[in-house]
């Protein structure tokens, strides 16, 4: 009986080994599919950063092409409200100018015998 209690303890300990060496198997094609998985994430996101990155790019040079044309509309904005101003200014003196003529305008016709005057 001793003999066969020795074989069942030498079949539990191979049984074991067995059953160590399946998980440990199994544990490194874990590990190993684990990382090819992780290393292909980070391919992917190496290859979308450049993608990113472009975007980023075009993003501050679109940016700074908006801030360009707002300085440029700014200074038109600017130039346009300077002659607006010179306009009035034209054309106020132009109406005092205007008035004044229309006086001496009138001033001849009354020196004038030959024009009617209207009462």
């Amino acid at each position: 009986m001793a003999t066969n209690t020795v074989w069942i303890v030498i079949a539990v300990i191979a049984a074991l080994i067995v059953i160590a060496a399946l998980v440990w198997v199994g544990r490194n094609r874990q590990v190993k599919r684990r990382t090819a998985q992780a290393e292909e994430l980070r391919e992917e996101v190496r290859n979308e950063h450049v993608k990113v990155q472009r975007r980023e790019a075009l993003a501050d040079e679109t940016a700074a092409k908006a801030r360009a044309a707002q300085a440029e509309a700014e200074a038109k904005a600017a130039e346009a409200a300077r002659l607006e101003e010179n306009a009035a200014k034209h054309r106020t003196e132009a109406t005092a100018r205007r008035e004044e003529l229309d006086e001496k305008w009138s001033h001849a016709d009354e020196l004038d015998p030959h024009v009617e005057h209207k009462a």
